[in-house]
């Protein structure tokens, strides 16, 4: 586990080193084809970066924060889009290419940061600014104390493991994908608190409570992993959209473009799996993608041709969806991660995190009782 703590801080300065090399070309080369060229190394050099990793963990953030999500940020930078673009200073450059943030369009002022409010104000807007303050910490309360009791499942369901021989299949991949839920959004909390601190700057949320989705479109289009939805809509939607619009019409234009966007992020969680795994594609994940793919753009043909009427009641469309999710994942996607052996791999280093945690304990207590 040390030789991949090791390897992982080589492959995270090799990141920044490479950062900010892009952050130069963007300062130097205009943008557009040119800008690509110089841009093409690094975009190779970070799909190739993972595989110096091994821990399904490790290696499993690194890739899909770099060689995903970097990367396209990366050719949306290209061309003067997407995040980057707007990012002068080197630092918040960084932050924002590396996590998967995104940076809340309407920001406060320099002198509100400061907790400051600019001179002459009206009273109105001085008691909105209050209120928003106010209501950004409830949030920050509130999602404390959220993180904090998924954390604790997390280890709970971590023990619940050790009895897995006792459980019905099915109550295993349940867990599994509340295991993957919990700790992809726990992740990508920890890399909001982060950015907040290094940039000061707010951030839109990373997940918006998906279990209360109440069609497909709601849940891959406002409520599941928002950060890969934000990249793939500039990167895939939005081109493909264009296109489309030529051949049958803006208003059925989106059911190609919404079916492109799954065919990408099949193919980016194949490799995903890849990193972690090491193993050939067997092509499930990408089937799980299709289907999502298929239904969702049946959903938005069927909603534009009744025009939003005869919409069902979301005590019906509410579990239909969650099911659909749940059902299609215990099927091709939850199983990949132990035919990959992923949980195996995930749940030793687990167990030598806590042994090295045990030991520095141990340490300080010897320490500090010696004194």
């Amino acid at each position: 586990m040390e030789g991949e703590i090791s390897s992982f801080i080589k492959v995270w300065l090799s990141v920044l080193t490479s950062l900010c090399y892009c952050y130069a070309i963007g300062q130097l080369v205009s943008k557009g084809t040119k800008r690509l060229i110089f841009l093409l190394p690094d975009v190779c050099l970070f799909l190739f970066i993972p595989l110096n990793l091994y821990s399904p963990n490790l290696g499993g953030v690194t890739a899909f924060f770099i060689a995903w999500l970097g990367n396209f940020k990366l050719l949306l930078f290209a061309f003067d889009k997407g995040p980057l673009t707007a990012q002068t200073s080197l630092p918040t450059f960084l932050t924002v290419a590396c996590l998967p943030i995104k940076i809340q369009r309407n920001q406060p002022s320099k002198s509100q940061l400061n907790g400051q409010v600019k001179e002459n104000p009206s009273s109105k807007s001085h008691q909105n600014h209050h209120e928003k303050e106010n209501s950004s910490t409830r949030k920050s309360k509130e999602g404390a104390v959220n993180y904090a009791i998924k954390g604790l499942l997390l280890v709970i369901m971590v023990r619940v493991y050790d009895y897995s021989d006792y459980m019905h299949p099915k109550i295993i991949l349940l867990l599994y994908a509340m295991h993957m839920y919990f700790l992809l959004e726990i992740i990508l909390a920890v890399s909001a608190a982060m950015a907040r601190s290094l940039s000061r700057l707010e951030l839109e949320p990373q997940f918006n409570k998906p279990y209360l989705s109440t069609s497909l479109q709601d849940f891959w289009g406002k409520r599941w992993n928002l950060m890969v939805t934000s990249i793939l809509r500039p990167t895939v939607y939005e081109p493909t959209l264009r296109f489309s619009s030529t051949l049958i019409g803006r208003k059925w234009a989106p059911i190609p473009s919404v079916f492109s966007r799954f065919v990408v992020s099949a193919l980016m969680h194949e490799l995903m799996f890849y990193y972690m795994g090491r193993m050939t594609p067997t092509g499930e994940v990408t089937l799980f993608f299709l289907i999502h793919g298929f239904f969702l753009t049946a959903e938005i043909a069927l909603k534009k041709a009744l025009n939003d009427k005869c919409r069902l009641p979301r005590l019906v469309t509410g579990p239909w969806t969650v099911g659909f999710v749940l059902g299609t994942g215990f099927w091709l996607f939850i199983p990949q991660f132990t035919r990959c052996k992923v949980d195996v791999r995930a749940f030793e280093e687990y167990a030598e995190v806590g042994t090295l945690l045990k030991n520095a304990s141990e340490k300080v207590v010897r320490i500090l009782s010696a004194k």
